[in-house]
């Protein structure tokens, strides 16, 4: 009876411990890992596998979690660097970087100080950058100076396994005499433009005074020409007007002869004496003896000229 009891017993501990080991096989072997992190697994000492956010299996007592890794976005401290522009003023730029980790094998195995490798190497391409440029260019072109950073700290970061998703250069620091010497600059500038703005408006004003001049001149010549167009067209109509008035004397001198050329100058008579008699000018008329014999012909030539009609 005892020997039974003993052999349950037994039995009893083997179940226990192969529950037990199940458990810690588990514990061991499946991890758990939280978003936004990755955990980079070795194998005796050696890199074997990174662990992607979620459930995962490993080899028990095998393997081993070495590093946990957090992917998400981070940024540097924010550095000021000392910068001599190529106008050799020196300038004091204040900037951060911020960057996440793509890679977390390669940033824990090819460096060991993340941040202190971006902010040196930072540092350089920032100083370097800004030599490039003069102080005009500093404080009006941060964002291509933004750009350039990047671009070049982001060829330093690849073997890093990291991405630098955006520098920053957040202020630019210029000691008293340098802004002393900026105040005077842009006041020179200013008085400039201003000098210019004048010339501008008086040139204007020149240009446009010609041109009123010069449109004045067109609208005379305009006005002459119009006049000029006008006393041609009077002249050509009195012209066919005394045609028309010789034709038709000639006519009625064809037809009726020697009474019609007395009754043309008797009629030329009669219009000269009160042409002279209509004159303001004249105090004193002295009319021909035969003014009443010349208008009696021309009743006389009417009279003739009517019957033979």
């Amino acid at each position: 009876m005892s020997e039974y009891i003993a052999q349950v017993g037994l039995q009893n501990f083997a179940l226990i411990l192969i529950v037990l080991l199940a458990f810690v096989l588990i514990f061991k072997g499946v991890k758990v890992v939280p978003q936004a992190n990755v955990f980079v697994v070795e194998r005796f000492g050696k890199y074997t596998i990174s662990l992607e956010p979620g459930l995962n299996f490993i080899v028990p007592f095998l393997d081993n979690i070495a590093h946990r890794v957090t992917i998400l976005e981070r940024q540097l401290p924010e550095f000021s660097i000392s910068v001599v522009t190529r106008d050799n003023v020196e300038v004091v730029l204040e900037a951060t970087v911020f960057f996440r980790i793509l890679d977390a094998a390669r940033s824990v195995y090819r460096i060991g100080d993340i941040n202190g490798a971006l902010h040196t190497a930072a540092t350089s391409i920032v100083r370097s950058a800004g030599g490039k440029l003069e102080l005009d260019e500093v404080q009006s072109s941060r964002e291509k100076m933004n750009d350039e950073i990047s671009l070049n700290l982001q060829e330093a970061a690849d073997v890093w396994g990291i991405e630098i998703t955006r520098t920053e250069i957040t202020d630019v620091i210029i000691d008293e005499k340098t802004k002393d010497s900026q105040r005077q600059q842009l006041n020179a500038e200013r008085e400039r433009r201003a000098s210019i703005a004048r010339a501008e408006g008086e040139k204007r004003s020149v240009e446009l005074a010609a041109e009123a001049k010069f449109f004045e001149a067109q609208k005379n010549a305009d006005a002459v020409r119009v006049t000029a167009d006008a006393e041609a067209y009077a002249v050509k109509i009195k012209a066919e007007a005394d045609a028309e008035q010789t034709r038709l004397v000639a006519s009625a001198i064809s037809d009726n002869g020697q009474p019609a050329i007395n009754f043309e100058i008797m009629k030329r008579q009669v219009d000269a004496m009160s042409a002279i008699a209509a004159s303001k000018s004249s105090k004193t008329i002295i009319m021909p003896s035969d003014l009443t014999k010349a208008i009696g012909s021309i009743q006389v030539l009417l009279e003739t000229l009517g019957t033979k009609e």
